[in-house]
């Protein structure tokens, strides 16, 4: 993973470049203040004062220059230079007026690469001086753990499936001090009938897990964190086209977020009592594979008719949440990539965000909007728990008729959830499809940023 802790440094006066960055509205004023050969300049690289116009303004002798980017960005927008962090030469920065704030974290994160397969171009780093040193701690952390979402996901099946999850989980508990419990085999289908159900047509080296995590004094407040873990997902015997299997490592997302959470957690010690659970499957084709039709007995005692084989992260999700709502949190929080339908109401950039506690639910949409990871609210819609009846079963995993997809998925996670525990369900899609300046395509982290403000103000 990039080692973020060198490109962030306090500014003590040290020789750097500058960077000015100019909102478009004010473009025209801060040209008419600058020194002809920066206007002759700007002139020769034909700039307008458009957002997005940038270009090197020399100085005073043939090695000193300094940089011009017009931008639009909120003054508190993560993404505000992270275009310069790609693209500047190496080297040592600070920004010609005010702080870079929130801005840090994109200048981190647009040097981020993954390159696990394939190296890319050999750069140096490019470093950017803040007068708020307090802050580089919190946010080359917050980087980190953003990063390692995109690896988890951007790897693929092949070098991670259950096991590897595990793996992620143990580096973790070694790291803070945790207790890392898993449950698999026997145990885990007495136990857990849902989550062996779902992987246990994968080998014996994918076999199907749950993987759980404790950390922090007892007497704090408990918080569950649930991750979905499905390493790859064919769709079972309802498999999917080739189109629609072609990105399923990133089904795994869910668990890529909650660990990642659960790092932030843990090195900020803030005061709960972090449960993290992972049920880590892959959703195989076999002999031995459930099937459409059968009925499923879970955790909980309540039975499932499946009705989709490819509806499944919902299944595995309702046992962990079954087992984190038994030891009475204080709070829920579940990150799955759950629904297409999630996305086809929404896009690629915002989570549906579902809850079950309106006063949770504005307080984790207005985090989003302070640190610009934005979440949209969708209707846990009561009128609609009927499309989840069967006539053999106490419910059915999926709906007919398509309707509402998000909504009922996660109308069937709510019936596992302790009807009096806050809860917030977060359908992110953990992918980028198209590069922004910070955010290459493939994995990202959508939603973990709003969620770390609330539970950092909260119990920080």
């Amino acid at each position: 993973m990039t080692d973020f802790t060198s490109l962030l440094q306090p500014d003590r006066g040290q020789p750097a470049r500058t960077i000015h960055v100019v909102h478009p509205d004010a473009f025209n004023g801060w040209l008419a203040a600058q020194p002809q050969r920066t206007r002759t300049a700007v002139a020769a690289h034909r700039l307008t004062g458009k957002a997005g116009n940038r270009a090197v303004l020399p100085g005073d002798g043939a090695e000193d220059w300094a940089m011009l980017l017009v931008c639009d960005e909120r003054l508190d927008s993560p993404w505000r230079i992270a275009s310069l962090g790609e693209q500047l030469p190496e080297g040592t920065y600070r920004l010609a007026e005010g702080e870079p704030g929130a801005a840090m974290l994109g200048w981190l994160l647009a040097q981020h690469r993954f390159e696990r397969y394939k190296q890319g171009d050999v750069t140096g780093p490019r470093i950017l001086l803040t007068g708020e040193p307090a802050r580089i701690d919190d946010t080359v952390r917050l980087a980190a753990a953003t990063a390692l979402v995109r690896d988890l996901v951007n790897t693929p099946a092949s070098d991670l499936g259950p096991a590897e999850l595990e793996a992620e989980a143990t580096k973790l508990a070694t790291a803070h001090g945790a207790t890392l419990t898993v449950t698999k085999g026997a145990p885990l289908a007495q136990g857990y009938p849902m989550i062996h159900t779902v992987g246990q047509a994968a080998t014996a080296a994918r076999a199907p897990r749950l993987i759980e995590l404790e950390w922090g004094d007892p007497k704090h407040p408990r918080l569950a964190l649930i991750g979905k873990g499905v390493t790859f997902d064919t769709g079972g015997l309802n498999i999917k086209p080739g189109s629609g299997m072609a990105l399923m490592k990133k089904d795994m997302g869910g668990a890529a977020h909650a660990l990642a959470l659960s790092g932030l957690i843990m090195a900020a010690r803030l005061k709960l009592r972090l449960h993290l659970l992972i049920p880590a499957v892959e959703n195989s084709i076999a002999g031995d594979a459930f099937r459409p039709g059968d009925v499923l007995r879970s955790r909980a005692g309540l039975t499932v008719e499946n009705t989709n084989t490819d509806a499944e992260g919902r299944l595995i999700l309702a046992d962990a949440l079954t087992k984190a709502g038994e030891v009475n949190p204080e709070l829920i929080i579940d990150y799955a990539t759950l629904t297409g339908a999630a996305r086809v109401a929404l896009g690629p950039d915002l989570p549906a965000t579902f809850s079950n506690d309106d006063a949770l639910a504005d307080a984790l949409l207005a985090a989003a909007t302070q640190v610009g990871d934005p979440l949209w609210r969708l209707p846990l819609w009561d009128g609609y728990d009927d499309m989840l009846k069967s006539d053999l079963a106490d419910m059915v995993n999926a709906a007919e008729g398509g309707y509402a997809g998000a909504t009922t998925a996660a109308l069937f996670l709510r019936r596992f959830v302790p009807a009096t525990t806050p809860w917030v369900h977060l359908d992110t899609f953990a992918w980028r499809p198209a590069a922004k300046p910070g955010r290459p395509k493939g994995g990202d982290a959508l939603g973990l940023r709003a969620a770390w403000a609330l539970l950092k103000a909260r119990y920080g």
